[in-house]
């Protein structure tokens, strides 16, 4: 897939740039640095913030920093709806008050920990001048530290985001993040938005990405550019890793494009193999010769396209920790995937029932 380079400066698009918080004090000061940043002119676009009842000093915070920018539209949900929590879609509920009141014909949604390149508004812009699309998948890649973990999650999501690009570009299937995502506004009306998903606690992205692509098939696209990268911070521990993986497992039963289905269904089924031979080899040393074996083509013939994600997000120091991770990323998939369809998980302070 070629890399998009964007032209001349663009300042007629407005965007309305749609941010959910829910007790991210500690990262909306970066968050807000970021967006002061953008090389897009602050006047053609606006920030609009939405507090999800959040629990800690995220709304001091925003209400604080809120000063610092031009044009930013705060809003909080405690404070509309009160104190209650009656839905489950909490995050979908979020965005759609912040689609609400935005401006922009061009919505662009991200998290509030993540941080951004100068020009990633600029080439969401450009990129959507000259595709017209009505849905843009964009790069998301975690800054990883020394930790074992954060360098496992740096892996996991190179792995992700590669078949992303891989995927929407040849339109196999529908894939993306939610940290980088850009849709016409229109076009989130034109599908309800995320009606008939949203009592699903998850797929804010997928499941509308989806819905957009069956109405549009040829204006869905991947943005494929180092300076439309959006980066985000690993969680912290293993428990919080674990109940953010099982809930992005959550949806894969709900997804409409079955070939994502099947795709999940088939990765899980082979790492259950793997877990099957392990456990086998206890009794067996010719079960844990094959599980040798198969480990080892399981890695030759993932590392060529993993690397190329790593060469792309600039994280090819990475690589070198690729086939030490491998047993550790078979058992998070089988346990990540069996949770998310008959267990619960906890996500900032919410617990979450299937």
């Amino acid at each position: 897939m070629p890399e998009f380079t964007a032209g001349d400066l663009v300042d007629e698009q407005f965007i309305s740039v749609v941010i959910p918080v829910r007790n991210e004090g500690s990262n909306i000061p970066a968050l807000f640095e970021s967006l002061k940043q953008q090389s897009y002119p602050p006047s053609r676009f606006e920030l609009v913030i939405v507090d999800d009842y959040s629990t800690d000093r995220s709304w001091e915070i925003i209400q604080a920093l809120s000063k610092e920018l031009l044009n930013i539209r705060p809003i909080s949900l405690s404070s509309e709806h009160g104190r209650t929590e009656p839905i489950r879609a909490h995050k979908k509920f979020a965005i759609e008050k912040g689609i609400e009141q935005a401006k922009g014909e061009l919505i662009v949604t991200t998290d509030a920990d993540c941080v951004f390149d100068p020009d990633w508004l600029l080439y969401i812009a450009s990129f959507y001048r000259v595709t017209k699309a009505k849905f843009i998948a964009a790069p998301v890649t975690i800054r990883s530290n020394r930790s074992f973990l954060s360098i496992f999650q740096s892996l996991d999501f190179l792995t992700l985001q590669g078949i992303t690009g891989a995927s929407v570009y040849k339109r196999f299937h529908t894939m993306c993040n939610g940290a980088n995502l850009a849709y016409e506004k229109a076009a989130f009306y034109e599908v309800n938005g995320f009606s008939g998903v949203d009592n699903i606690a998850s797929g804010d992205d997928m499941l509308l990405m989806y819905k957009i692509y069956k109405q549009h098939p040829e204006s869905v696209f991947y943005l494929k550019s180092r300076r439309a990268v959006v980066t985000t911070i690993p969680v912290s521990n293993w428990r919080d890793f674990l109940n953010q993986r099982i809930r992005w497992a959550s949806k894969a039963t709900h997804y409409d494009d079955k070939k994502i289905f099947w795709i999940l269904l088939l990765v899980y089924c082979t790492n259950l193999c793997f877990l099957i031979l392990a456990i086998a080899s206890l009794w067996k040393a010719t079960w844990f010769f094959l599980f040798v074996l198969f480990l080892i083509v399981k890695i030759l013939v993932e590392f060529p396209f993993v690397n190329a994600a790593a060469i792309f997000f600039g994280e090819t120091r990475l690589m070198r920790y690729f086939p030490l991770m491998q047993p550790f990323h078979i058992l998070y998939t089988i346990v990540a995937g069996w949770f998310g369809k008959f267990g619960t998980y906890e996500w900032k302070g919410r617990r979450i029932k299937q």
